[in-house]
């Protein structure tokens, strides 16, 4: 055992009861003396954790608006075990993946770079998410804060965001030292859509590319456009516009038929990119499938309506006696309505700038009605109805040949959707081509089997398709531009494209 890891690690008693009439102690989350922070001119902020393109943007972003902001490095398989060592047993994945990167990090300041744990303590915070009340995540703070003192960083900062509360909570941090103003929230939000926008087209184009690599290429070119134009305050249109020149060079190869595979489930699970999920959806590009990732829009919008829909139930609940107007109330639901309504003006303006017409942020009440009759829609843990709605649409509009519901072990939110009720959709409808798999960090072996074996039905499905399509003489040459997104009931990209040029003919 390692000497860092020994400090945390419980010994073998071997039949020893000397703890026995020992003095209770109690769990304190609070450094044992007063810490001395550092100003805000001195500050460092730390998060991370969505995708590597939103991670690199955010930074860019808040970076323009004078934060000293760094994201963390994408979580990885010495993160997990860092976590396991220093966290307490039985955790989640998102939990020993997100803690464990934190303090390798840290760890990394203090042993490589020189910098004191004293001094990192003093100086930087960490940000992170909160999490619903059937969800482990919820005690990250805990969590984070028990590993960060074992790991010799007693007293660092950490405070978290609850998207039902509106604002940070945490340790106790003066406002101005963060300076949280909506200038910071819509700047944040413009980097979320953009990472977002650039991820879809990856995923659209990636599959069809001709060499290998160059789609990749191409949108780290676009990352840089975009984060020099959040630096030097440019149009962010114009940015994403010069994306489409970029991207549209890529040379493709669209007449591929490939199995369509839609990745939903945990939020993490389903959108980290690397050993969090295993590389899920590396691995199903690898093996010819084509991924319809969940961009990050598809949470902020079932948050912005499980807001909304909580504020109703609030005036609902509301006596008859009550004779005057809840102003309160009113202003909330203007803004709930503002917020939804500048989130999708954004990101349809940079989409459309950028080349991506035909995408369509989800109906989220349209969701909700198709869902209902299997999910109680006032549970919010979790993903809530979306991955029922999912898994319903997908099969309603053909939108996958095959959907993956990723989770950590043991998730109760996600496990209670995918085990508990997506078995009676599957059964009532004979066409859905569902999976449910868990990661645990470990055992990947038996995780790609098993997408293996779904994802052969899967390509099969998009070959048959394909190959019922009657081939036209012309294809023009368009066909292989991402720019000409077409339009059929075809589930396949390739089956679409055939229908679409046989159609135009008919």
């Amino acid at each position: 055992m390692s000497l860092s890891c020994s400090n945390i690690k419980t010994t073998d008693k071997n039949g020893d009861l000397n703890f026995l009439n020992q003095e209770a102690t109690q769990w304190r989350d609070v450094p044992k003396k007063p810490i001395e922070y550092a100003p805000q001119s001195k500050t460092i902020m730390l998060s991370g954790g969505l995708t590597i393109m939103q991670d690199k943007l955010i930074q860019s972003a808040l970076n323009s608006l004078g934060i000293n902001y760094i994201a963390l490095p994408n979580p990885d398989f010495a993160s997990f075990q860092t976590g396991k060592a220093f966290g307490n047993k039985a955790q989640c994945n998102p939990t020993y993946f997100t803690v464990g990167n934190l303090v390798k990090y840290l760890q990394n300041l203090r042993d490589n770079e020189g910098i004191s744990a004293k001094e990192i303590v003093k100086r930087y915070i960490y940000i992170t998410a909160g999490g619903c009340g059937p969800c482990r995540f919820g005690m990250y703070i805990t969590e984070y804060k028990k590993a960060l003192r074992d790991a010799g960083f007693d007293g660092f900062r950490i405070t978290s965001f609850e998207h039902n509360k509106g604002i940070f909570q945490g340790d106790e941090i003066d406002d101005n030292l963060l300076n949280f103003t909506p200038k910071f929230f819509v700047t944040l939000v413009k980097a979320v859509i953009i990472g977002d926008i650039l991820n879809i087209l990856g995923y659209k184009i990636r599959p069809y590319e001709v060499e290998v690599g160059s789609t990749n290429r191409a949108l780290e070119e676009c990352r840089d456009i975009v984060s020099n134009a959040f630096i030097s305050h440019k149009n962010l249109t114009r940015a994403m516009y010069r994306c489409r020149g970029i991207l549209s060079k890529v040379k493709l190869n669209r007449l591929q038929p490939k199995a369509k595979v839609m990745v939903m489930g945990e939020f993490w699970a389903a959108m980290t990119e690397g050993d969090g999920n295993y590389n899920l959806h590396k691995f199903l590009e690898a093996e010819g499938a084509e991924c319809i990732p969940q961009p990050i829009i598809n949470r902020l919008m079932l948050s912005l309506w499980e807001a909304k829909t909580d504020l109703k139930s609030k005036e609902e609940l509301a006596t008859d006696s009550t004779n005057h107007i809840d102003f309160s109330s009113a202003k909330k639901r203007l803004l709930l309505k503002a917020g939804e309504f500048g989130v999708k003006s954004y990101f349809y303006l940079y989409a459309k700038a950028i080349g991506l017409h035909e995408y369509k942020i989800i109906d989220i009440e349209e969701l909700a009605k198709l869902s209902k009759e299997y999910y109680t829609l006032e549970c919010e843990g979790g993903e809530g109805f979306l991955e029922v709605a999912h898994l319903l649409e997908s099969i309603e509009k053909k939108l996958a040949h095959l959907v993956i519901s990723i989770k950590p072990f043991g998730c109760m939110p996600s496990s209670a959707v995918s085990d508990g009720i997506q078995p009676l959709i599957t059964n009532r409808f004979s066409s859905a081509n569902f999976l449910s798999i868990e990661t645990s960090g470990e055992g990947s072996a038996n995780f790609y089997s098993r997408v293996q074996m779904a994802l052969f039905k899967a390509k099969q499905l998009a070959k048959d398709e394909f190959e019922e399509i009657e081939q036209p003489r012309h294809l023009p040459e368009k066909i292989n531009n991402y720019l000409y997104q077409p339009n059929s009931d075809a589930i396949g990209t390739a089956s679409k494209l055939l229908k679409s040029v046989v159609n135009l003919h008919l």
